[in-house]
């Protein structure tokens, strides 16, 4: 009896320690730099929806399901802006939302977390994986990453001055439900 007791105490003990967020805005950044005509150019998103699972404890019950406004992209000029929603680009009138919904969440390198899934940008989806960070920041997480795709890979752009590759930082502040 005292055994039992102790296991379903130790499993409320356990399922307590899952805790759901939700991403909001202010404290949250989703941003890329990429080269065009070989200068840095720097840009964000914005309109982050969704739902964050995170257990450290229980990695396995983790899951990040995110979506970003694609009409929001801004690299502080409203020409090349206008440019990059339009259909060769992101598509925003047909694709408006960027999505991200994890596979896996593991441990990785001196307290880090490895975040896998599939990313989905216009009609386009792809398994990513990079390195993350957690760390508590008041009722929430902020969560931290960067990882480089390939334009290309969503079927962004065509051939242009910018180049293929770029790097995209992530920070996420999320907040408990």
């Amino acid at each position: 009896m005292k055994k039992y007791i102790l296991f379903i105490l130790a499993a409320l003990i356990s399922s307590s320690v899952v805790a759901q967020y939700k991403p909001v805005e202010p404290g949250s950044s989703v941003s890329f730099t990429i080269k065009n005509l070989g200068f840095g150019v720097d840009g964000t998103f914005k309109g982050l929806q969704g739902d964050i699972t995170f257990d450290p404890a229980n990695l396995g019950a983790s899951l990040f399901d995110v979506t970003l406004d694609a009409s929001t992209v801004n690299t502080d000029n409203s020409l090349r802006d206008g440019h990059l929603k339009g259909d060769s680009y992101f598509d925003v009138k047909n694709y408006p939302r960027i999505h991200f919904v994890s596979t896996k969440v593991s441990a990785g390198k001196g307290g880090a977390y490895v975040l896998t899934g599939k990313l989905t940008i216009k009609k386009t989806s792809k398994i990513i994986s990079f390195p993350f960070s957690a760390t508590p920041s008041n009722d929430g997480v902020l969560f931290k990453g960067t990882f480089s795709m390939n334009r290309k890979d969503y079927d962004v752009g065509g051939t242009s001055t910018i180049s293929d590759n770029l790097d995209v930082s992530l920070n996420i502040l999320a907040k408990k439900n």
